[in-house]
């Protein structure tokens, strides 16, 4: 665990600084229309203003999904050096309340059980890099890495010193082809990939598990679905203790399922998105419901709701109710 009593400050700082290198690339017909509307209409109107009526006007002209404008931008600035690409969304939350939280798993960290905040911070930073691409066996195509970060900060818990109560790694290795068949006029896609999560602790509260996994995309107009089943790759039944490592948590999948449906949908200058997962054989998963809403520049308001388990490692058999409210950096497209 993290302590920051004299630090805190800094800290949130320097996760603020490394959010706001997250940069979401442009479209080539956006910068088109920017130019032309730039000589016709009053000059007194706002970059922002602009942005917003151009967009609109490259989503009509176009009648692309915005799943697919996404990728194409990420294409074209894929190996700028002073852009670093989002993987998924990147978001800092200030302020979350959970009605659980999870107290019993740290009973052997002195006082901490009885003292941690209902209200704590929770962050996500994610970003990929690509490592192949250009056709490498179907158009368009290409093999990234990716990595995300989750953090829950007991924020305003001077108590405890302020520390990072759970903090989750996931790199991935992955490979992603355009389909060649459409669905109703919409457009396909698949992601197959090789991930790792841990939360990066020891003995008793170390939690991790290795996964490979397909991701299934269909996208039309301003929505997008996701099928995304995984296969856990065995680490054998024998529990790590104090004196000996082992499977951190054997019995993971029965509380976050074998996969995981994911629905977004674009209206207007809001995103909605909602996905679930469940295990059918014992009936336990998660809900995460999201909405993202204009604020100002590249900010954007982020709610989020979260119901069921497995909201971090430590948490994967432990079921809550969390709400929570901050801003987003980007969208899902």
């Amino acid at each position: 665990m993290y302590h920051i009593k004299d630090k805190s400050l800094s800290c949130f700082i320097l996760w603020l600084l490394v959010f706001s290198s997250i940069t979401k690339a442009s479209n080539d017909n956006l910068d088109i229309c920017l130019a032309e509307k730039a000589k016709s209409e009053n000059q007194g109107m706002v970059l922002r203003e602009l942005n917003r009526i151009c967009s609109r006007v490259v989503i009509d002209k176009n009648n692309q999904p915005a799943v697919e404008k996404r990728f194409n931008s990420e294409r074209r600035l894929a190996y700028d050096p002073f852009v670093i690409t989002p993987h998924k969304m990147n978001y800092l939350l200030p302020v979350t309340y959970t009605d659980n939280i999870n107290q019993s798993v740290y009973d052997d960290k002195s006082n901490w059980p009885q003292n941690l905040d209902d209200t704590e911070a929770k962050l996500q930073i994610s970003f990929k890099v690509p490592l192949l691409t250009n056709n490498l066996f179907n158009k368009d195509d290409a093999i990234a890495f990716g990595f995300t970060l989750q953090s829950w900060w007991q924020m305003y818990n001077q108590e405890l010193s302020r520390p990072f109560r759970e903090t989750n790694y996931n790199p991935e290795l992955f490979y992603f082809t355009p389909l060649d068949f459409e669905i109703g006029g919409g457009k396909t896609g698949v992601f197959v990939g090789l991930e790792h999560q841990s939360n990066g602790q020891s003995q008793q509260l170390s939690r991790s598990w290795n996964r490979i996994y397909a991701n299934f995309i269909f996208a039309k107009g301003n929505y997008a679905l996701s099928f995304r089943p995984w296969w856990k790759i065995p680490e054998g039944d024998s529990l790590t203790t104090l004196e000996k490592a082992g499977n951190d948590n054997p019995d993971i999948s029965d509380y976050m399922g074998h996969f995981e449906l994911m629905m977004v949908y674009k209206w207007e200058d809001y995103e909605f998105s909602t996905k679930g997962r469940n295990n059918f054989a014992t009936h336990r998963g998660a809900v995460e419901i999201g909405i993202t809403f204009p604020l100002s520049g590249k900010l954007r308001g982020y709610f989020q709701y979260f119901n069921g388990y497995g909201e971090s490692l430590i948490d994967y058999n432990h079921s809550q109710e969390r709400f929570g409210l901050g801003i987003a950096l980007n969208d899902y497209f």
